[in-house]
């Protein structure tokens, strides 16, 4: 039975119009190949391949491009993990299962410009207060996803460790990004992660 607290669940987000949406790519490419300072409106307008009038008319600010481009980014990957999620709850997948599945999306996960670019993103939050809403939105999402898949492996009070499993996933993301570890680390700590709750779970009530 899916979880009630399932990502799927919450309204779809709005269609993005196509030249917003060129735009949002663009911006998402220039951060992750060179940072937040390289985001200008020409950089822009020349990335996404559209008028600099249309940067403009779509976002009247920075701040709204950067703050759009990482709930954009966020929306699609959470989308993409809970049709995983969806398929894998459905299939009656165990701990070894689910921690194979996340060690073969990290694994499958290409860090292109558009995925260092949300780190990026986060780190400005950091620097500037406005960003900050979109950032806890963002984690948010992930940590409903989390929930949900902890919920489907009968992990006891999954919204404990919602946090700490995206968490997690985040910095073991992060560490293959600067070191190019394997992706087989994040395996290993999800089900040291998962088996500890689970095995805490019975030392409670055996």
């Amino acid at each position: 039975m899916p979880s009630q607290t399932s990502a799927s669940a919450e309204p779809a987000a709005p269609a993005i119009p196509p030249t917003r949406q060129r735009i949002i790519r663009a911006v998402l490419r220039i951060i992750g190949q060179d940072g937040i300072a390289a985001v200008t409106n020409r950089r822009i307008a020349k990335e996404a391949g559209v008028s600099l009038g249309s940067v403009t008319y779509h976002f009247s600010s920075q701040h709204e491009l950067l703050r759009e481009s990482l709930l954009h980014f966020v929306r699609e990957e959470t989308r993409r993990f809970t049709e995983l999620a969806d398929a894998g709850e459905a299939e009656g997948v165990d701990v070894d299962g689910a921690a194979a599945l996340a060690a073969q999306v990290a694994d499958g996960t290409v860090f292109d410009s558009e995925h260092i670019a949300p780190l990026e993103l986060y780190i400005q939050a950091g620097r500037d207060e406005r960003l900050r809403e979109a950032a806890a939105e963002c984690f948010g999402a992930y940590d409903r996803l989390a929930v949900q898949i902890l919920t489907a492996l009968g992990v006891p009070e999954p919204q404990r460790l919602a946090a700490h499993t995206v968490a997690l996933v985040t910095g073991l993301q992060l560490r293959r990004l600067a070191t190019g570890s394997p992706a087989g680390e994040l395996t290993d700590a999800l089900l040291l992660l998962v088996r500890g709750a689970l095995s805490e779970d019975g030392t409670r009530t055996g």
